[in-house]
Parts: C-alpha cells; structure tokens; sequence
C-alpha cells in the first residue's frame, strides 16, 4: 500500500518550527537519545570489496545521523546486497540472461530502497530534517563565480 500525500514531518521539525500544527508532541523527557557514530565502524560481518566501499561511502557522508547501534543491519544488508549485484552485473553482461536482468532490476530497487530509508536521497534528507535541497540562483551562482576569482 502506498502512502499518499505528504510524509509527516519528524517531532524535531516540528519543534524547531515552533509546533505551527498544535498537535500535542511527546514529551522531550521521554525522548530515547540514539548514540551517533563518532568514525566510521568496522563491519560486523564480511564484505566484499564494492559492499566494503559502500560501507565506507554511506558511514562517511551519514555519520551526522547515522547510529552504530540501530542502522548498522541495515546497511550491513544495503551493502551486502552491493556486493551481490556487483556479481550480477558480470553475469548479466557475459550470458544476457532475462532472469538475471529481472534480478538485476529487482535488487537495484531494493538497493534505492534501503538507501531511502538511512537518509541518502534528498527527498529523505529533508523529511528527516537533515538538510533542505536548494537550486543556487543565477545572481548566487554569478556571486560564487566572482568571489571564487
């Protein structure tokens, strides 16, 4: 089932906005604090090579929000399916299978998936409060070239 309309927005969203909806919002005692990472953790399993650089790709860009103690399955997985796809493309390439390709695409879709739900497109980023997509003006764009002189 999909989810129509827009995502609701995180608790923390709406308290840097001042609640402008006036639902009620838990309690701020309440709230679990998850530990953050401070540097990229080692992997609790083995990865291949294309599964160990995501590892390393995904940790370095999302220590801000990332936590060793509640996303790490679930990148181990995000990755651990790198290193299976990096295999199925040498196999879709050398024999052209149809249902290599059919598992291609389906992997590829679970691969965005699961980058989706830590936070790694822009939709996410912002839903999650993290970071707010902004297209450079020309006049900004025309400034930045100026200055960068």
């Amino acid at each position: 089932m999909s989810q129509r309309g827009r995502p609701p927005k995180p608790v923390e969203q709406k308290r840097l906005l001042g609640n402008p909806g006036r639902r009620p919002l838990p309690d701020v005692a309440e709230v679990a604090v998850i530990a953050g990472a401070s540097s990229v953790p080692e992997p609790a399993r083995s990865l291949g090579s294309d599964g160990f650089t995501m590892w390393h790709r995904v940790w370095s860009a999302g220590i801000p929000w990332l936590s060793p103690h509640t996303d790490v399955e679930l990148l181990l997985m995000l990755c651990e399916s790198v290193d299976e796809r990096a295999d199925l493309v040498v196999r879709v390439r050398e024999l052209g299978d149809n249902s290599d390709r059919r598992a291609l695409r389906a992997l590829n879709s679970e691969i965005s998936s699961a980058l989706s739900l830590l936070g790694f497109t822009p939709t996410d980023r912002t839903r999650l409060g993290l970071a707010e997509v902004k297209r450079e003006s020309r006049l900004e764009e025309l400034q930045r070239r100026r200055d960068s002189r």
